[in-house]
């Protein structure tokens, strides 16, 4: 994938493309949910590697945080557990973790 800025005709074509993703993934992650082993470790890796990268483009581009989930759809569990593994994936330690809390605190 190249890190060049996109044309504005990329950038229409992705607002078009992405809701309709969005809901498709939403939609089969629901059904996955009863039974998860049948999920693609390699395919889930590749789904979320993509959302944290556009989550934090955005968010970096926005200047501003904004909730990245639906609060009222997850557990405190499931965000520990998901939060837990980056950590560890990307090897921050909670020192590190803490020097980039509230970094830059946006408005």
């Amino acid at each position: 994938m190249s890190e060049a800025t996109p044309s504005p005709l990329a950038g229409a074509a992705i607002e078009q493309e992405l809701p309709a993703a969005a809901q498709a993934f939403a939609e089969a992650a629901e059904r996955a949910l009863v039974d998860p082993k049948g999920v693609s470790s390699a395919e889930l890796e590749r789904v979320l590697t993509g959302a944290i990268k556009l989550y934090a483009a955005k968010a970096e581009t926005e200047e501003r945080a904004f909730p990245p989930v639906a609060v009222e759809k997850i557990t405190p569990t499931e965000v520990v557990i998901f939060v837990s593994e980056l950590l560890r994936t990307a090897n921050i330690s909670l020192f590190d973790l803490a020097m980039w809390y509230r970094r830059g605190a946006r408005s």
